[in-house]
């Protein structure tokens, strides 16, 4: 949009006249509302939170889940877990699917390595998101 610079017709001065500077006013400051708006958009799209480390959340987990901080988490630790509450019978079919050496203790390096569990509850070996 192109603002005209009109002069009043009876102005000796040849300057613009005063309705026209309210219409450049008007123009500068909806153009500087639009950018702002502009980069606020954009800002937003780049603030999307970031994806969590797997690696840094399993070992919050297991810390957790490791009571007497052994470095093995037990099937009664690892029963003690919130979501095994749930399900006892399921959170034991996960930790012997967890426990690769059948050791009767998961380390932190199986609990890391096991796969969590689709959305839809099929396929796939579970893992550690049934005790968080």
């Amino acid at each position: 949009m192109y603002i005209v610079n009109t002069v009043h017709p009876h102005s000796r001065d040849n300057t613009p006249t005063k309705n026209n500077n309210m219409k450049i006013a008007l123009y500068l400051i909806g153009s500087a509302l639009l950018a702002s708006s502009v980069c606020s958009a954009e800002e937003g799209k780049k603030r999307k939170r970031p994806m969590p480390d797997r690696g840094a959340m399993a070992e919050k987990i297991f810390k957790k889940l490791d009571a007497d901080s052994s470095g093995t988490v037990s099937l009664e630790e690892f029963k003690a877990g919130p979501r095994a509450k749930e399900n006892p019978e399921k959170a034991e079919e996960i930790f012997k699917k967890i426990d690769a050496d059948s050791s009767g203790g998961i380390t932190f390096e199986e609990f890391k390595s096991a796969k969590p569990p689709r959305k839809d509850g099929k396929g796939g070996k579970e893992g550690k998101p049934a005790t968080e």
